[in-house]
């Protein structure tokens, strides 16, 4: 009981991340910490290091320095193949669904399934169905193409594809990018809804703030490749932070300069 009570609650902890592309240092010093069950979301403007920081979470970008643990183990300095143990864990929707346009919808949901886990197609289509109808999709849609969907639609497929193979972490790139207000609300909705259910960890990044204070239990801001401010979305509109508050109200003036070209 007491070993239970002292063990660590962080699924991933980050410390002093940096990653930079030639001179360009993206990020410069990250640290943060999500609790397991946590569903994190990181704001911040553009080319502010939030597609950067997750790619690094995946392995797809190695950092310069700094490590990233999950579950108490620092991935980043593990092989390519004792790293898939971890990455095999993760679900993900990704900015603009990024269905495979060749591929009928069921086939997108359940590509995990059969190609990286050897499902049989009728087993992976059963969940595939399985996982329409937990975004609220009926069957019949699984036999369309892509090209068929609604955006919205094409993000809940992607959020399907996402759970598919019930993970433990799951990261959500601008998840409600391109989609008018009711349809991100039901995306938002959606999101809260699988997370829970899976009882995953999750971390989202967007700079829609409606989408952060809904599905976020926890909100950071990445500014210049390091996070400046974390809180609860309540704390949001009451930061004590300058440059959150500037970037939560939209505010031109402010000490976040934008570099605007004029003619």
């Amino acid at each position: 009981m007491n070993e239970d009570m002292n063990a660590p609650t962080q699924k991933i902890a980050i410390r002093n991340l940096c990653k930079a592309f030639d001179s360009n240092e993206v990020l410069r010093g990250v640290d943060l910490d999500v609790e397991k069950g946590q569903s994190l979301v990181v704001i911040g403007g553009s080319g502010t290091g939030k597609s950067v920081l997750i790619k690094s979470i995946l392995g797809i970008l190695h950092p310069n320095r700094g490590s990233i643990e999950i579950d108490g183990v620092d991935i980043t300095r593990l092989s390519q193949r004792d790293r898939r143990k971890f990455t095999d864990q993760v679900g993900m929707l990704f900015q603009g669904a990024a269905l495979f346009d060749s591929l009928t919808v069921w086939e997108n949901v359940a590509f995990r399934l059969i190609y990286a886990e050897g499902k049989s197609r009728k087993r992976a289509r059963e969940r595939a169905v399985d996982c329409l109808s937990q975004v609220g999709l009926a069957p019949e849609i699984g036999n369309l193409s892509p090209a068929e969907l609604s955006g919205g639609m094409q993000k809940r497929v992607g959020l399907a594809r996402a759970i598919a193979a019930d993970p433990q972490i799951l990261f959500f790139d601008e998840p409600t990018t391109g989609l008018d207000p009711i349809m991100a609300d039901v995306i938002n909705d959606l999101i809260v809804e699988r997370v829970k259910a899976l009882g995953a960890t999750a971390i989202s990044i967007t700079h829609d703030m409606a989408s952060a204070r809904k599905i976020a239990d926890k909100v950071a801001m990445l500014y210049k490749g390091q996070i400046i401010w974390n809180g609860s979305p309540k704390e949001l509109n009451n930061s004590g932070n300058p440059m959150v508050d500037q970037f939560v109200h939209g505010r031109a003036e402010g000490p976040i300069k934008m570099e605007v070209r004029r003619a």
